[in-house]
């Protein structure tokens, strides 16, 4: 196992943490059983890194953590966890969460603790709430050590989050798909030249990178002088950027956890050929060219006038024409363009007006009016109510 430093604590990070949002089911719930073996695995193969959070596996993931964390594992790792930002009401509410989360996690302090799911508006809200003050608390009263957030919105409002408190780490979403989404290419840097930490979400997007993989990319991957899985390719490329600290990986598959250990032991800064990364680039061409929208995930088509999250609603379109997994796609299309997991306002593609303003932003050119008619018509039929009920309850907002 390879480690970096957190650059504001010299913290020794293994470069692969364990993510506690997608663990090993058994008739709906968690197979604790596997889960737990799965786990603590993986510290005795060196990982230090455990994030889970308030919402995961509906509020079941932190107390599960705090059982397989006994026996001694604790004391071996760095355990993270978020303040459910979306569900403060009240300044009180975040000492009830984080004492609930302490509880839960069977632990007297949190070692990096996040606000969770920030985009601009909630920051807004948090702060008004006295959010700096309540990460200044905990800090002094020992409850949390280290204060950090995690990320889903503009590069903007990103910015200036980074420089609204003196925080230790964030954590992104990046990929080679994503290096123009959300905070992306520019946030990694900006973030790492404050002295933050990064971490890493959905290196693989959820597994949209792995599994399946189409026949274009895999012929472009069996291309590469040195074999690697499409696994590999994606993680090594994160990897490869001495910014990030630690790659988040939702492992719930005995041999995936294997593969990524290994991969863990060998993915140096720097350590891809300028050919490696051209190949990587020309998978992320081809993508793009897969996709229903091809859409870039550049963000210039927003803030719409109608609210609608233009980018949101086409990567989960573009993500489920890759993947073929209905359910999935359209739980996380109720859940993230309509606010549900950020604790945002609606950006549904039925609220557009077919203004043509983002027609005439995208530097893609993309019809974007159309696109949304046609996202519309793929997710919010005659069972949209339902997916919406149920990723209200799925991301513990019921």
């Amino acid at each position: 196992m390879l480690y970096r430093k957190m650059p504001g604590n010299g913290d020794e990070l293994s470069i692969l943490g364990f993510g506690c949002m997608r663990l090993p089911l058994k008739e709906g719930k968690i197979n604790e059983e596997r889960a737990r073996q799965q786990l603590r695995d993986a510290i005795d193969h060196g990982v230090n890194y455990i994030d889970t959070a308030w919402p995961y596996h509906m509020g079941e993931s932190e107390p599960f953590v705090g059982r397989t964390l006994a026996e001694g594992y604790r004391e071996r790792v760095k355990l993270a966890t978020k303040l459910p930002s979306w569900s403060v009401k009240g300044r009180e509410d975040m000492d009830r969460f984080l004492n609930a989360q302490l509880e839960r996690l069977n632990t007297d302090h949190i070692d990096y603790y996040l606000v969770h799911g920030l985009v601009g508006a909630l920051w807004d809200k948090m702060e008004k709430l006295d959010i700096l003050s309540f990460l200044d608390r905990a800090k002094a009263d020992g409850r949390i050590i280290n204060a950090g957030f995690s990320f889903h919105g503009s590069i903007k409002d990103f910015k200036r989050i980074v420089d609204s408190y003196p925080w230790t780490f964030c954590q992104i979403q990046y990929n080679f798909l994503d290096e123009k989404n959300q905070a992306g290419t520019e946030g990694l840097e900006y973030a790492a030249s404050k002295g933050l930490g990064v971490i890493i979400m959905e290196p693989l997007r959820g597994g949209k990178l792995t599994d399946p993989v189409p026949s274009e990319i895999q012929d472009i991957w069996n291309g590469a002088e040195v074999k690697r899985t499409p696994a590999e390719w994606a993680l090594r490329w994160i990897w490869n950027r001495p910014e990030v600290t630690v790659v988040l990986s939702g492992m719930n598959e005995e041999a995936h956890i294997g593969e990524n250990l290994k991969i863990a032991g060998e993915a140096y800064p720097h350590s891809l050929k300028e050919s490696e990364l051209q190949l990587v680039k020309k998978v992320e061409q081809k993508y793009r060219k897969l996709m229903k929208t091809g859409c870039t995930g550049c963000r210039y088509c927003i803030p719409c006038p109608s609210g609608v999250d233009i980018p949101g609603c086409f990567e989960i379109y573009d993500n489920y024409y890759l993947s073929g997994n209905e359910k999935e796609a359209k739980l996380m299309y109720a859940a993230k363009p309509g606010g549900i997991i950020r604790g945002d306002v609606p950006g549904y593609a039925s609220q557009c007006v077919q203004c043509g303003q983002c027609v005439e932003k995208c530097p893609q050119q993309l019809d974007i009016p159309s696109f949304l008619e046609a996202v519309k018509e793929e997710f919010e039929g005659k069972n949209f109510k339902g997916w919406k009920v149920i990723a209200k309850k799925s991301f513990g907002k019921e």
